[in-house]
């Protein structure tokens, strides 16, 4: 028979152990993030991996893949989580890697994320150019000549990132095939080129997005402008979609969000980080702040996670108040 003085030391390492649990619902499971090859997203993902190591989950280093590797990936269950599902730009890869059967897709992780055309504002203003459209005119595609073959070059978009299929779909569209070279390749070495260009005072036309460090360096409004499209168009299923903005303007692009996507199944059995995925925000200014520094030359692992922990401390009040709602989902 166990008598008060055995009793009191089981029941402290009693309530310790459901404390534990409690604080650290993750415990004994692990986790593998799935990371896109562009190094500009590796800072969503550290932050949900840090995260999710504070609610005691063993969480393995990111595997870096490209965009539909990383869906199938998580569909199959050999990753966990990914932050790249740019919706509605990344719909159908969401789709054909199995939709919302194979993934757990809650919240908005990241909105305002805008795409379109610039070209640098001293030549807009110049020839009064605010519209894409007019560069089926080859005096004014010229302007934008960057290898001397007579058509103007865009600074475009990496086959494979979803982005290309819509830049492709519009030079047609548009009647710019004679006129528009769409440039692909890496991105970072194109977009580098035309900056280069800019400031040497020569015309640029190039495609970006929000956020992202270029919209640092090329400031829209001061530097560079949007450009506007003729009408809506969008390939494949999002034929009929209006990208018309609410202020009536149009930049050919819907505006999307950047979700989490984890495993259906992992996520059904880990409603802590169910719940965590669901209510965790970052704002595109943030990420554009972050990518600028590392353009500056903050890009190794150690600086994006010296950039994580002090996005963490900064916003340590709401990091508690996810962690003690996840916590909470757990039971």
């Amino acid at each position: 028979m166990i008598n008060a003085k055995q009793a009191l030391p089981l029941l402290a390492l009693l309530l310790g152990s459901q404390l534990q649990a409690a604080e650290l619902p993750g415990q004994g499971v692990s986790v593998q993030p799935i990371q896109s090859t562009i190094a500009e997203e590796s800072f969503q993902t550290v932050l949900v991996s840090k995260l999710l190591a504070r609610l005691g989950y063993e969480v393995k280093p990111a595997k870096d893949v490209d965009y539909n590797v990383g869906y199938a990936t998580v569909a199959n269950g050999e990753g966990t989580f990914l932050t790249f599902n740019w919706d509605p730009l990344h719909a159908e890869k969401y789709e054909k890697a199995g939709g919302d059967a194979k993934f757990y897709r809650q919240g908005d992780y990241v909105s305002g994320a805008a795409q379109g055309y610039l070209i640098d504002k001293k030549t807009a203003e110049a020839y009064q150019i605010n519209n894409i459209a007019q560069l089926k005119d080859p005096s004014l595609a010229k302007l934008f000549d960057a290898d001397g073959d007579g058509v103007a070059d865009l600074a475009g978009c990496n086959p494979g990132w979803g982005c290309e299929a819509v830049v492709n779909h519009q030079i047609e569209a548009y009647g710019l095939v004679k006129t528009v070279h769409h440039n692909q390749g890496n991105y970072a070495a194109i977009i580098a080129d035309t900056i280069a260009r800019y400031k040497a005072g020569k015309p640029i036309l190039y495609y970006t997005w929000t956020p992202y460090w270029v919209s640092g360096e090329l400031v829209p409004g001061k530097d560079v402008v949007w450009l506007e499209v003729p009408f809506s168009a969008l390939p494949g299923e999002r034929a009929k979609i209006d990208t018309k903005l609410p202020n009536g303007k149009n930049y050919g692009f819907q505006m999307n969000v950047m979700h989490i996507v984890a495993n259906k199944a992992w996520a059904a059995a880990n409603p802590a980080a169910a719940k965590l995925f669901a209510i965790m925000r970052l704002s595109s200014n943030d990420i554009s702040a972050q990518n600028m520094r590392m353009k500056q030359g903050e890009n190794s692992p150690a600086d994006i996670d010296r950039h994580a922990e002090g996005w963490l401390q900064a916003h340590a009040k709401q990091v508690d108040a996810w962690l003690a709602e996840a916590r909470q989902a757990a039971g």
